[in-house]
């Protein structure tokens, strides 16, 4: 047994405390999959919690829920603000599923008004493979550390052959584009670190249109 002393010179049994985490890890994988299980041709929709109803994005990503939702796509976002309101509020405008997958953090627990169907998670991990799970595309507009994190995930996950090819897609040229000019000469041309095809598990487009042209042309995931 791993007993470490606190502050107080009390002894803090860690295999018990651990034991508890495991299981409530378990819980929120199976409460995931179980509120996932349901649910029809999903793109999940990723983006900063920042961006207020005037920025452009924003107003991209609502777009783009919209022309998803009257198509009879489900949206799945973080549930949050931002570009994840955005996407709710387009599939919510066409009465479509509009999907919030939450975290919850130490002093907020939020969720935006246009989410019809939603579930909160603890860990970051656990609601990161729910946002991935059965995603038929993967849409990613501007945003900070947690979209580019969520971005480089799913790159890897699909790189490595653990999950099917899915097309991920970049919206914003602006913003993606000296990243991905990065890539290629840091990455590919200099240190020779991925490999010619890897530059190809990414699309970069401008607008809603575009990177719906692309979803359309997806199948649905389907697993036993």
């Amino acid at each position: 047994m791993l007993n470490i002393p606190n502050d107080k010179n009390e002894h803090i049994d860690f295999r018990h405390d651990f034991s508890w985490r495991i299981f409530r890890i378990m819980s929120e994988f199976i409460e995931g999959f179980q509120f996932l299980a349901d649910l029809k041709k999903e793109v999940s929709i990723f983006g900063s919690a920042r961006f207020t109803e005037k920025n452009p994005h924003y107003k991209e990503a609502q777009h783009l829920g919209q022309l998803l939702g009257k198509a009879g796509y489900t949206v799945v976002t973080g549930g949050g603000p931002g570009i994840m309101e955005a996407g709710n509020r387009g599939a919510y405008e066409t009465n479509a599923e509009s999907i919030g997958l939450n975290i919850e953090l130490p002093k907020e627990q939020r969720v935006n008004k246009y989410v019809k169907k939603s579930i909160g998670f603890y860990y970051f991990f656990t609601r990161k493979v729910m946002l991935a799970f059965s995603a038929q595309a993967y849409v990613y507009f501007p945003g900070g550390f947690g979209t580019v994190d969520e971005f480089f995930d799913i790159l890897v996950i699909i790189q490595t052959k653990k999950s099917p090819p899915v097309p991920i897609i970049l919206v914003g040229k602006d913003f993606w584009d000296p990243m991905i000019e990065w890539f290629q000469k840091n990455m590919y041309d200099r240190h020779h670190a991925i490999a010619a095809e890897d530059m190809k598990l990414f699309t970069v487009v401008d607008t809603a249109e575009e990177a719906f042209a692309i979803i359309e042309k997806t199948r649905e995931r389907k697993y036993q």
